[in-house]
């Protein structure tokens, strides 16, 4: 039972300012605040039920399945619905939770197109990857086989691996964004194929505009209002009781009635 508190508040110091952010995306914006999510999972049902049909595979493919072999600009142009097109080797009902639950999360507390543009870059950067890495081959550092130039792009795992890393990042979860890059790491060693590759190399791109963002609120001398903090803390601890400024509350001492929670905040 002692080890419970201990827990608690390492949970608390992991995911308070992160859940802090998801609650206050919720109170102000509402269900309105997972409008992207809520069409993403839709339009990845939808493409995979498609793909599945005789009719819907070809058309799927022609619009949405990138491959390195295929000439840049129509693998540009088709890159956007490539987020929302799935593995058809693997459950769709893998790729829908995740989708839920990492682009919501993100959504609440970044925003739509913040969202949107991580997710994007994250996918951008793993298609191009595949086209360096094509290019290098196989005996070259980070190089792929030229077969590698036939297969289909990851889909929506690119962009999930990269939100989630960035998300972790913004809000200084860092045992949960480690196990994160941790995990594409060991898919890597495990079975070494395109899909784990580009994953990489989302989280290495994600992770350099995690770095230079860090880098230009330091010179400005600005603090992340994602770090977290106290607020979080508090917020999360006494079950989303604090208020805006996020501090925690102080208490002063009356004779009378003895210890008494002032209403003021930090």
């Amino acid at each position: 039972m002692s080890r419970l508190p201990a827990l608690r508040r390492a949970a608390v110091r992991e995911w308070g300012p992160l859940v802090t952010a998801v609650r206050r995306g919720l109170a102000g914006r509402g269900v309105r605040g997972l409008a992207l999510t809520t069409g993403a999972v839709a339009l990845t049902a939808i493409v995979q039920l498609t793909q599945n049909q005789a009719w819907g595979y070809r058309p799927v493919q022609n619009l949405g399945a990138v491959r390195a072999e295929d000439p840049l600009l129509l693998a540009l142009l088709r890159t956007p619905l490539s987020l929302f097109v799935p593995a058809l080797d693997l459950p769709v009902w893998g790729a829908l939770a995740q989708i839920l639950l990492v682009f919501g999360i993100a959504e609440l507390c970044l925003g739509r197109w913040r969202t949107l543009a991580v997710a994007y870059l994250a996918t951008l950067v793993g298609t191009l990857y595949a086209r360096i890495g094509i290019v290098l081959g196989p005996e070259g550092f980070l190089g792929l086989p030229a077969s590698d130039a036939q297969v289909v792009d990851t889909g929506p795992s690119a962009a999930v691996v990269g939100l989630a890393v960035y998300v972790c990042h913004r809000w200084r979860a860092r045992f949960t964004g480690a196990l994160v890059v941790l995990a594409m790491v060991v898919e890597v060693l495990v079975k070494d194929n395109l899909a784990g590759r580009e994953h990489l190399a989302a989280v290495v791109a994600v992770l350099a505009v995690c770095l230079v963002r860090e880098w230009r609120g330091r010179r400005r001398g600005t603090r992340d209002p994602g770090a977290g903090g106290s607020g979080a803390l508090q917020d999360l601890g006494d079950g989303g009781s604090g208020t805006r400024s996020g501090a925690p509350p102080m208490r002063s001492w009356n004779l009378r009635r003895g210890p008494a929670q002032r209403t003021s905040w930090w």
